[in-house]
């Protein structure tokens, strides 16, 4: 079965090749319309229309393509519709589906998305296949409730200095780059890195782990799970690790600043 695929239109259509994350801003749009990006491209569905959005390996029978080259990703391995004014992911393949932290979708499952970016991993046994989705914000965010900032956040994101990003980014990488179950870089890691990409900085392990203290303690009143009372020991890297899954969904960071790295 080939899938007939719409054409151009201002409800179902093809995002252009050069999009390269969902992560940097999106075009004027209706408020609520969904992007899907995977390997080889993505879509776009108007909240208003019945358009089951399928996602998998092969990309015949399916709009938005993930882990062609993996045969453990099912054929169609799931599909995102809309359902009561929200958007749901339905698992319709075998392998799990990972949403961001670890929070598993497993096969025969379904789960709401946010408004907002959301990456999601398609978990193979040997590798986690990313597939974007964001979710246009209405165009007057909502009143701002005590409890409830994380949900009326959408297009913001978090400002960071630039030394920051820069060790933000580097601690950060496995989980850009997209690294089966990722963690954060070790001190030692980040500071010789970071020396070898500026060797006049004198960079150390203390000079980056206070960037980064920093950055969680000013983040800390308003984002939970970045101070050592608010997770149950050993602590190890979970402050780090929730620090990051933070700025990776409210795309304060993205695979983009990856570039901060090169030479």
């Amino acid at each position: 079965m080939t899938l007939s695929m719409p054409g151009s239109s201002s409800k179902v259509n093809l995002l252009p090749k050069e999009v390269g994350s969902l992560t940097r801003g999106l075009p004027p749009t209706q408020p609520n319309t969904l992007f899907v990006l995977g390997a080889n491209g993505g879509m776009s569905v108007s909240p208003d229309v019945e358009f089951p959005v399928l996602f998998g390996r092969n990309e015949p029978d399916v709009h938005v393509c993930v882990g062609p080259d993996d045969p453990h990703v099912s054929r169609q391995q799931g599909s995102i519709t809309r359902e009561h004014e929200r958007w749901v992911l339905n698992n319709l393949g075998r392998l799990p589906i990972r949403f961001p932290g670890s929070r598993l979708v497993l096969s025969g499952d379904r789960a709401e998305l946010p408004v907002g970016y959301t990456p999601v991993f398609i978990v193979a046994p040997k590798h986690e296949y990313l597939l974007e989705v964001r979710i246009a914000a209405p165009t007057m965010p909502p009143t701002r409730m005590d409890g409830h900032e994380a949900e009326t956040r959408d297009g913001s994101v978090w400002p960071l200095s630039e030394v920051e990003r820069l060790v933000l980014v580097c601690l950060s990488q496995r989980y850009l780059r997209h690294d089966p179950q990722p963690q954060p870089l070790t001190w030692a890691q980040v500071a010789t890195e970071l020396s070898d990409l500026q060797p006049t900085a004198r960079w150390t392990w203390r000079r980056a782990a206070h960037n980064v203290t920093n950055v969680r303690k000013r983040l800390s009143p308003k984002v939970p799970g970045l101070v050592e009372d608010e997770v149950p020991q050993p602590v190890g890297n979970t402050l780090n690790h929730n620090l990051i899954i933070e700025l990776l969904v409210s795309t304060t960071i993205g695979k983009a600043d990856l570039e901060l790295l090169e030479p």
